[in-house]
């Protein structure tokens, strides 16, 4: 079965309008009222996989309508129905449903039979009326195993029959490794069990009598078979990210910051080779697993709440690290891995055919190994101890000299191209990996191999970070590095650099011909801070950063308005990414702290921008959204496939906070400096929380200096 038709095929489906819950590996996505309908995309989700698919409440001699749907946290989504016509005298309201869907770690709660729960749904039935009022619940549920890759391509296997059991349903999926069991339990037990063999659901049904003020209360666990091929692990409500609380005469901050490490703690995994190292998954719903870019950046955002996730997620991708040379894989020596996912089931497609996925474990990504390095270099700054710093030397050496050996083109520039039998990889090996996403500025669509600008910065930064590293750690090469380094801006400078009406900037890359790619894309930000740029160039590229071409009110877009393919929809192409406007406000305030002219300004202007899309999306920060010009008095559309929550997108909210202040740790120096953005206009921010090795500090901005109130 798929969603679509030959007139509308299948496609990927829009989340925008659903609720999203989190609590990884299982996330739910439900529409309003809290309703799984069996079609598109609503269901709850455990290890990639859909055990629960139809979930629908009623009330006999009733119609529910939704009045409210709100999150409680990251886990729960709480909704609220009126029983239209039950016990009514009038137009109010006399009795009403509070349904709890909340999702559980599925390795926390094991039964006699060796199912994890991963879901409870709550019913609570309240009664305002003045009379008795009798009527019946039914809870119809459905369970189909869909694979999460066939779901985003707008297909779904058929539906799993149900089984009745005596307080409940099953569904059995049967295949080569056995059988996969989902069952769902009830608490009372219901009064009766009907199985539809049409539609393949199941009906649990409770008569209920309320007397005036009553509330009648019933619980459905939902819960599975352990795959056994899980490539990560929940928690278990173990989070090892700090806490910061921020007080502020602007609101917006505390908010944004308070709902997003709720979300950042739903996104937290950990590696089942060493269950001490957690790591983010990237984001729910596609990517709620180890992404080597997305985790690393987003840890490497979230340095400022202490350094066990930077170091959870190092060890775990270092454990992953490539040691041969694959091209269906991409995987490289020395290589950090772009993604893992869990092999999909039998029953994973329902014998259609199956959409185009990556292989399970896949290399093909140009940045993640020079990130990893930089993430290392940074939390053994923010005080990450020697020891776990020194056990990762090696891999070190791995990563610096894949981009020597592996990663560089014969023009001396760190690019990629898919090399799988077929072309089935990933075109694009960059952050921005669609296929259309590197564009000249007559809107041709630019062919690998591709050397991306911001890869050379990411690739100078780790050269120069793995130097300190090593000369740290009485290692040899650091000169070697520097060396190394030196040339590549050289050769950046003399190659990347292209020019329009408005003045020079870098290119977005360069193609398989050598050809400057020469839209202006924030792709730019990106080289701020990097120190591959000097302060001049660092001043061009802050002018282009706040520039009404590039800046929408809301963000940075990832394309100026001036390219001949922008579209604010474009996922690419005109979009705003909340990660890539935070990284490129960091770049810019380390600009600013060198006097580099515009810098502050342009920063300032981008911070606002965010916290006024935070607002207008209840501080629960999409992956992208739409790069429409800011409306006074407006809020951003969203990209309607966008992830939320999103690991970088959420870090993005400390992101900010750290700016503001301008936090500059160096333990291994003993020391600790603060460089706020300047201007003044969040003066009087309070924040309570910053972790600098084994201290956490309160510190306060005022008249652009911060004060430690705890030392």
């Amino acid at each position: 079965m798929t969603d679509g038709s030959a007139e509308f095929p299948a496609q990927q489906p829009y989340l925008h309008d659903l609720v999203t819950t989190v609590k990884a590996p299982v996330f739910g996505l439900s529409a309003t009222g809290g309703a799984l309908s069996g079609q598109g995309v609503t269901g709850v989700f455990a290890d990639d996989r859909r055990v629960l698919s139809v979930s629908q409440i009623a009330l006999s001699g009733s119609r529910l309508v939704s009045i409210a749907d709100e999150l409680d946290g990251a886990d729960t989504t709480r909704s609220v129905l009126v029983a239209r016509g039950l016990g009514e005298d009038g137009a109010d309201p006399a009795v009403w449903v509070e349904r709890l869907r909340v999702l559980v770690d599925e390795s926390h709660f094991v039964d006699e039979s060796g199912l994890q729960t991963v879901v409870r749904e709550i019913i609570e039935i309240r009664s305002a009326s003045r009379r008795n009022v009798q009527t019946t619940l039914s809870i119809t549920l459905g369970c189909d195993l869909a694979e999460i890759s066939a779901v985003k391509s707008g297909q779904s296997p058929s539906a799993l029959s149900a089984e009745p059991l005596n307080s409940g349903l099953r569904w059995v999926a049967r295949g080569s490794g056995g059988r996969d069991i989902v069952q769902a339990g009830a608490e009372p037990a219901p009064a009766e069990v009907v199985v539809d063999p049409d539609a393949a659901t199941g009906r649990l049904s409770w008569p209920v009598t309320l007397e005036p003020g009553d509330t009648a209360r019933f619980t459905v666990d939902v819960s599975v078979t352990p795959t056994g091929t899980s490539v990560v692990l929940g928690t278990q409500g173990a989070s090892v990210l700090g806490d910061l609380r921020v007080d502020s005469g602007d609101i917006r901050i505390g908010r944004f910051v308070e709902r997003s490490l709720a979300d950042l703690r739903g996104l937290e995994l950990r590696d089942p080779s060493a269950p001490e190292d957690h790591f983010l998954g990237a984001g729910a719903p596609w990517f709620l697993t180890l992404f080597g870019r997305d985790s690393i950046i987003a840890a490497r955002m979230l340095l400022p709440l202490g350094t066990q996730l930077a170091a959870g997620t190092l060890r775990t991708l270092a454990r992953r690290q490539g040691t041969k040379t694959d091209p269906e894989t991409a995987e490289q020596p020395g290589k950090i891995l772009h993604e893992i996912r869990r092999p999909p089931t039998d029953h994973a497609f329902g014998g259609e055919e199956r959409p185009w996925t990556l292989p399970s474990t896949y290399y093909g990504t140009v940045d993640a190994t020079p990130l990893w390095i930089t993430l290392l270099h940074d939390a053994w700054r923010w005080g990450m101890p020697a020891q776990d710093v020194a056990k990762l030397l090696d891999p070190l050496v791995a990563a610096l000299v894949w981009m020597r050996d592996h990663g560089m083109d014969d023009a001396g520039f760190l690019s990629y191209v898919d090399e799988s039998e077929g072309g089935l990889g990933l075109a694009n090996q960059g952050w921005k990996d669609s296929h259309d996403s590197i564009q000249f500025v007559d809107g041709r669509i630019a062919t690998a191999p591709l050397a991306l600008s911001e890869v050379q910065g990411y690739a100078y930064e780790a050269a120069m970070n793995g130097a300190a590293l090593l000369d740290a750690f009485d290692r040899p090469g650091g000169d070697e590095w520097r060396t190394w380094a030196a040339q590549l801006a050289a050769r950046f400078r003399a190659r990347f650099w292209v020019g329009d009406a408005d003045g020079p900037f870098p290119a977005v890359a360069l193609d398989r011909d050598g050809e400057p790619v020469d839209s202006v894309a924030s792709n730019i930000g990106h080289l701020l801070g990097t120190g591959i740029l000097n302060d001049e160039e660092s001043a061009l590229v802050a002018a282009r950063l706040g520039s009404a071409a590039m800046s929408s009110g809301y963000g940075l877009r990832t394309m100026a308005t001036s390219a001949g393919g922008y579209s604010p929809l474009s996922y690419h192409g005109g979009s705003v990414w909340t990660h890539d406007t935070a990284m490129a406000v960091q770049g810019l305030a380390r600009a600013a702290a060198d006097g580099v002219t515009g810098a502050a300004e342009a920063a300032r202007a981008l911070i606002d921008g965010l916290l006024e899309a935070a607002a207008g999306f209840e501080y629960r920060m999409p992956e992208l959204y739409a790069g429409s010009p800011a409306r006074a008095g407006g809020r951003p559309a969203p990209y309607p496939a966008s992830c939320r929550p999103q690991a970088w997108a959420a870090a993005a909210a400390v992101t900010v906070v750290s700016t503001l202040v301008g936090a500059r740790p160096d333990v291994p120096g003993d020391a600790m400096a603060f460089q706020p953005l300047p201007g003044g206009v969040w003066d009087g921010l309070t924040v309570r929380g910053f972790r600098v090795g084994g201290d956490a500090l309160e510190v306060r901005l005022d008249e652009g200096a911060v004060r430690v109130l705890n030392s």
